[in-house]
């Protein structure tokens, strides 16, 4: 008979047994190839070369090779369950490293063909300039859609109105079912399409897709899903739908925001260094330690601009004697006021009134400038003569707790990049990018004319911002990271922060609305905005965590419409949503994580917000703290405390879905069903936020920055070894050798790193060795050399490059799975730490009941033995 043979490279293995060489082919990633066999002087059975068919056999073989983690010869309980959510998750999201099946294959060239065929018939009819080059005909179209002639007002007006009046026709067209799911596959496929083109223009059509059916959900909301009968059912209802209506009217925004980035590149600066203008650095600090800002003023120091021409001023308001003594020694001023009124922006004032350059650089005292920081920025304010603010972008090199309690940093963007990768690029085409306090150049003339910066909110930069554009002057904003520091350490000072944000732009919504006013461009208002609503998101986010509820406990039906119908509108609205934003997004915001961010800020920016927006005084303002330490693992019960509460309303809630299953009538299981699915997705988000709060260690007195620098090392018995750093920090550094580090361990040795001019040169002990990885650990080194070691490390111009364009872009199913596995760990650590919480009553229990047991009388021992008298 026939016999199977397994192929790993260029050997064969025979096999008898087909279990075996399955299991065998699952369990080897270096499989190649398996084919049958016939000996030449055997002749094979009818019935073994029926069993043994290359089809029968090639299908097994892929089948185990797409599904490594089941057994195929000894299947459990569970594995076809794993087996069909293997083969759906292949089918929706292939991974890049496979080859993909020949049915996909024949799928992805028949999508091809469809794509080509629509293409050659617009070119045909005209729709669309005939070419045979891809790149040219997207060319093509960028370059109609900024066609002078779109600028003509009779003409837009005119596309305006039509448009509008055929949005507002689809919008409000009552459907049934059936005309309802073809509109629904027919506005999917029309997304599909687009989707396959790069571009503004193919982003626009993508926006207009999902604001049309996001609207049309909106609208049927608002006309057929409100119980006027029922008054508890209409309060309820009525308050989904302004949460609704808040979310649609910040998805609209945020899209025209976003619309159509800038992508500012650099300006360059002319060759006559005369003509460089004269630049005041101002280093704010108040109560940070020394450890914290001592990098940030080397840094500065270390920037490439004429040494006439730079000024760096240290701004105390902590007064202290130790930082006074550090400024004398490095050589630049030091200022510190007499009182701390209006804290930051009045110690920026103060130091405004006193110096004179033309030009005003601010950096946060952990925010550390790499050497080109100037050369980068400056020419803009040469090159426009209005420009007042420019701004740059805040890059973190340590991680904030979600990416550390979560153990995701640099692999799931954090909450800042999608406001630095994406926002602040949408408002620079609006001529609205905003002043973050950090990491930004000023002119001095604007800002004196509007007063200084802005004293009367907790986020004097945004307001000091909207003050220049109203005094008609432009910003810019370069994406370009040219800075990095610390984020917050602690989930606390996270939310502290965040707090202090959402209370100063809902005070100046209040105090200064950009709605109103004058100076502002359309733009600019709506830019502005958008920001200050956003810090709105609280109460509805509250709303959404809890609204399922209402039915599954109360019976309440807050939407008032069949299960179908529920579906078909709530869909498209959902999914084009989640399409178009992963889309405009990209890599700087993974889909599912913004609800992530929400729910776990919701209950305190809904109290700041609401305190904001009625007492907008209120409020006084605190330092984030930074450059702390975590020594040991624990649980913050108190900033979880609303996320514990919502998850056991919701735990409660899914307990009352499942009885509902089983007692309530046929006709409601599909609702049930709906309501069920939501609680689950809340808490698969609560979950998450439970896991952010499980703070864990951070003992680093440095982080390391990954670097790959050249070095050299000089060891004890003179032999010199060329070696590559991994990663630096202000401590020590990780090395590659090209040899084995055998018998290095403890060495003294001398170290050189880096590139002409910036050569690091210093002492240093071998503390670490594995193979051909070493760790070092500096000697004390002198001023000179730190501020070499400080450039090596934050100073480069390409430190930050690549710290976020090696990161792929979003893939929504990928991000749906990487949140329900995130939600289901925080579900174990809060169990574990419940556990642990529970032993530790019983023990505290037991002890206390032992002492109370203690306080009471007993009967001496030799009377226990006595007998009384009859």
């Amino acid at each position: 008979m026939e016999l199977l043979t397994l192929r790993y490279g260029d050997r064969y293995y025979p096999r008898t047994s087909k279990r075996k060489w399955i299991m065998a082919a699952a369990s080897h990633s270096n499989v190649t190839h398996i084919s049958p066999q016939r000996p030449r002087t055997q002749r094979s059975h009818w019935l073994a070369r029926l069993l043994l068919a290359k089809p029968l056999n090639y299908f097994q073989w892929r089948l185990a090779l797409l599904i490594p983690h089941v057994n195929l010869g000894y299947l459990r309980p569970l594995d076809p369950l794993r087996i069909l959510l293997q083969i759906i998750w292949l089918l929706l999201v292939i991974p890049s490293a496979y080859r993909r099946p020949p049915f996909l294959q024949r799928m992805q060239r028949a999508t091809g063909k469809a794509n080509a065929w629509l293409l050659c018939h617009l070119s045909r009819y005209r729709l669309l300039h005939q070419t045979n080059n891809h790149q040219q005909l997207l060319q093509r179209v960028e370059q109609l859609a900024v066609h002078p002639f779109w600028r003509l007002a009779p003409v837009r007006f005119t596309l305006y109105a039509v448009a509008s009046i055929l949005i507002l026709f689809i919008v409000t067209t009552p459907m049934s079912t059936l005309p309802q799911a073809l509109f629904v596959l027919l506005l999917w496929g029309m997304a599909m399409i687009i989707g396959q083109f790069k571009g503004n223009l193919a982003n626009l059509l993508l926006i207009l897709l999902s604001a049309i059916a996001s609207t049309r959900y909106l609208w049927w909301r608002a006309i057929n899903t409100l119980n006027w009968d029922n008054m508890i059912n209409l309060t309820l209802g009525i308050g989904l739908l302004a949460a609704e209506i808040y979310i649609w009217l910040v998805l609209i925004l945020a899209f025209i925001q976003i619309a159509w980035p800038l992508r500012r590149p650099s300006a360059p600066l002319p060759d006559d260094k005369t003509l460089w203008p004269a630049v005041d650095v101002f280093i704010p600090t108040y109560n940070e330690p020394m450890k914290i800002v001592r990098p940030t003023v080397l840094a500065t120091m270390n920037m490439d601009w004429p040494e006439d021409k730079l000024n760096i001023y240290l701004l105390d308001d902590g007064r202290r004697q130790e930082f006074k003594t550090f400024a004398e020694e490095v050589g630049i001023h030091y200022m510190a006021r007499p009182d701390n009124r209006h804290a930051k922006a009045g110690n920026l004032n103060y130091a405004l009134e006193r110096t004179q350059s033309e030009l005003i650089t601010i950096f946060d005292c952990d925010h550390i400038p790499t050497r080109s920081f100037l050369q980068t920025n400056v020419g803009w304010f040469l090159k426009d003569p209005k420009l007042a603010l420019l701004q740059t972008p805040h890059l973190f090199y340590s991680p904030d707790p979600f990416e550390r309690n979560l153990d995701n940093f640099r692999r799931t963007p954090n909450e800042n990049e999608l406001f630095y990768g994406v926002i602040q690029e949408g408002n620079d085409f609006w001529n609205a990018a905003f002043f973050c306090g950090s990491c930004a150049l000023l002119r001095r003339g604007p800002l004196e004319e509007i007063g200084g910066v802005a004293t009367e909110t907790l986020t004097e930069d945004a307001h000091t911002a909207l003050r220049l554009h109203r005094e008609g002057y432009n910003s810019a904003y370069l994406n370009i990271p040219q800075a990095a520091g610390l984020a917050p350490e602690s989930l606390s000072a996270y939310v502290g922060q965040r707090i202090r944000w959402a209370r100063g732009m809902i005070q100046i919504l209040r105090i200064d609305n950009p709605l109103f006013g004058k100076g502002l461009s359309l733009g600019q208002r709506l830019c502005y905005f958008t920001a200050m609503l956003y810090f709105l998101t609280g109460i509805p986010r509250l709303v959404f965590l809890t609204a399922p509820l209402a039915f599954l406990i109360l019976h309440v039906y807050i939407i008032h419409a069949p299960a179908q119908m529920i579906l078909l509108y709530v869909l498209p609205h959902l999914l084009h949503s989640n399409l178009t934003n992963a889309r405009l997004q990209g890599k700087y915001r993974y889909s599912f994580w913004a609800e992530v961010y929400e729910s776990v800020l919701a209950w305190y920016i809904a109290r700041a917000t609401i305190v904001a927006l009625f007492a907008p005084h209120k409020g006084s303002f605190n330092v984030t703290a930074k450059g702390g330490l975590i020594e040991q693992q624990h649980f913050d019960w108190e900033i979880a405390r609303p996320s514990l509460v919502l998850t056991g309303l919701n735990v409660i809630g899914l307990l009352f879905g499942i009885w509902r299953l089983i007692e309530n009538p046929a006709n409601e299981t599909a609702i049930v069903m709906l309501n069920i699915g939501w609680t689950f997705y809340n808490l698969v988000i609560l979950g998450v936020t439970l896991s952010v709060a499980t703070e864990t260690r951070q003992t680093r007195n440095s982080h390391r920055i990954p670097a790959r620098l050249p070095a050299l090392l000089q060891l004890e018995d003179g032999r010199v070894l060329e070696a590559e750093t991994l990663d630096l920090s202000e401590g020590g550094v990780a090395l590659h050798l090209d040899v084995p580090a055998d018998g290095l361990l403890n060495q003294k040795i001398e170290i050189s790193i880096g590139k002409t001019p910036t050569i690091l040169r210093c002492s240093a002990r071998i503390v670490r060795s594995h193979e051909h990885q070493i760790g070092l650990l500096f000697d004390p080194l002198t001023l000179e050399d730190e501020a070499r070691l400080i450039e090596c490390i934050y100073g480069r111009a390409d430190a930050w490059k690549d710290w976020v364009t090696d990161r792929p872009r979003d893939r929504p199913l990928r991000a749906m799975l990487d949140v329900l596995r995130t939600g289901l760990t925080g579900f174990h650590r809060v169990s574990y730490v419940l556990l642990r919480r529970m032993v530790s009553v019983y023990t505290q229990g037991h002890k206390f009941l032992s002492w109370v047991y203690s306080l009471l009388p007993r009967t001496p021992n030799h009377l226990q033995s006595r007998v009384d008298p009859p």
